[in-house]
């Protein structure tokens, strides 16, 4: 995870390399169409960004004003080392700087137990998105059950 930089970036740097991230994961290998995943709302948005250590782009999320968590994507060989984790929690920390307290993401219902380390509980019913079954989750501060990895 040593090679692995996680940075709060703005959009109007970063959008390509945010764009190619979220492509990749979201429009080319989980078919999401591409007028979904481009809703407009990213120059309103928080956003993180992964980098390898040649600063080629591994993963990237967003939070808006609300709290709310989307658009969470890192690339396949990238998966399972601990990423994802280190940017939610980048976004949540920068998130209660700014007075922001409640957290909130309609997580892949293949992603439940991922958020669910995390500290976020399922609430409501799934919905289908852009052809894809979600349920919306909420942070419960009680129930965060890793430590702590993302040093600021």
């Amino acid at each position: 995870m040593n090679d692995i930089d996680i940075a709060i970036v703005n959009w109007s740097d970063k959008q390509a390399e945010i764009t190619s991230v979220r492509r990749a994961v979201f429009i080319e290998e989980q078919n999401v169409p591409e007028s979904i995943e481009l809703d407009g709302r990213d120059p309103d948005c928080i956003h993180i960004l992964a980098s390898d250590k040649n600063g080629g782009p591994v993963g990237t999320a967003r939070m808006d004003s609300k709290g709310k968590i989307g658009r969470m994507a890192v690339l396949q060989n990238y998966r399972r080392r601990g990423i994802g984790q280190k940017m939610i929690q980048a976004l949540m920390d920068l998130g209660r700087k700014n007075a922001i307290t409640d957290f909130h993401l309609s997580a892949q219902i293949t992603a439940i137990e991922f958020y669910k380390k995390m500290g976020f509980e399922p609430f409501g019913e799934e919905f289908i998105e852009a052809g894809i079954k979600h349920i919306n989750m909420k942070f419960s501060p009680g129930k965060f059950t890793q430590p702590q990895i993302y040093d600021s």
